[in-house]
C-alpha cells in the first residue's frame, strides 16, 4: 500500500478587531508574516505558535491561530 498524499496543515490567523482570518500553509510562513507585517516580536510570534493565542502585554492586540485539518 502507498500512503495517501498529504497536503499542508492550514493555519488560520485571527486578529482582534478583524473579522476575516488570514490563511497560511505552514508555521514558518505564518511566523514570517507575524514578524514582517504584524510586527510582533520573535517572542510573541513563538508564543502564539506554541500556545495558539497571544495578547497584551506580549502583543498590542489579541491573536489566535486555528489549525485546519483535512
Amino acid at each position: 500500500m502507498t500512503a495517501e498524499p498529504h497536503g499542508p496543515d492550514w493555519l488560520d490567523l485571527r486578529v482582534e478587531g478583524d473579522p476575516h482570518p488570514r490563511r497560511f500553509d505552514a508555521p514558518e510562513t505564518l511566523r514570517g508574516y507575524l514578524l514582517r507585517v504584524e510586527r510582533l516580536s520573535a517572542e510573541a510570534a513563538d508564543r502564539l505558535l506554541a500556545q495558539g493565542e497571544v495578547g497584551p502585554p506580549h502583543a498590542r492586540r489579541g491573536y489566535r491561530v486555528e489549525r485546519l485539518r483535512p
